[in-house]
């Protein structure tokens, strides 16, 4: 009986070891912590002339909270469904998230773009203002709320397991723009750090995916062409 618990355990950890990986937010949600426990008051400020043209516009909280979910349901459902794609996930996401700390540790950064009035009062403006008090407007750049999404977006649209689900991937890349504008329109985020998120998200797209080509499977091989013909 003894032995056939050990090798029930043994069978389990085996299948499921590469949840090690998800080990990495025992780093990042300290480290992200101390950040934000302490840069509060010197720091870079970002701000460039295109935010002052960006309105106020609260019910984009819905997607900027959906964003929580959204990376939570990609790494969930690649870890259960696809080991190589979950992978290149946690590659394309813990690599970037690095990036960011190491940045926001070196350059401590944050910004004055948040409204201190609203012009209206409902459960949005109110969703809002506890975001406001519970997230400071600091260690901003590149947007990892960005980043993310299009790592995220990334895998559903690489992934064979969708590949003949258009519904999901249109609802994907839907997604991903609803936050990444969110950013912008909760004043969460400066133009700068949804910029340069899209640009570390390129980046780390071509290492991730792109520099290898012999290993794609045909179903990417040809997404890669379709990209190309856009």
């Amino acid at each position: 009986m003894k032995t056939k618990t050990r090798d029930a355990v043994n069978a389990f950890i085996e299948r499921n070891k590469h949840a090690l990986l998800l080990l990495y937010f025992m780093i990042y949600l300290p480290w992200f912590g101390h950040l934000e426990r302490t840069v509060t008051t010197h720091f870079h400020v970002i701000h460039v002339a295109l935010d002052d043209y960006i309105p106020f516009c609260e019910y984009f909280i819905i997607p900027y909270f959906l964003w929580f979910g959204y990376v939570a349901w990609g790494l969930g459902y690649f870890y259960f469904k696809n080991k190589d794609e979950y992978f290149r996930l946690c590659t394309m996401l813990f690599t970037g998230m690095t990036i960011f700390l190491v940045i926001s540790t070196i350059y401590p950064n944050g910004h004055y773009l948040r409204p201190t009035t609203f012009a209206r009062d409902n459960v949005f403006v109110h969703m809002v203002k506890c975001l406001y008090a519970t997230d400071t407007a600091t260690n901003l750049f590149p947007s990892i709320h960005v980043y993310n999404s299009i790592a995220v977006n990334l895998a559903v649209w690489h992934s064979e397991n969708f590949r003949d689900k258009k519904v999901i991937r249109i609802g994907s890349a839907v997604l991903m723009v609803s936050i990444i504008l969110s950013t912008m329109f909760l004043k969460q985020h400066s133009v700068f750090d949804v910029v340069t998120g899209i640009i570390m998200a390129v980046f780390m797209y071509m290492l991730v995916y792109v520099q290898n080509p012999a290993r794609m499977t045909a179903g990417e091989r040809k997404y890669e062409r379709k990209l190309h013909q856009i």
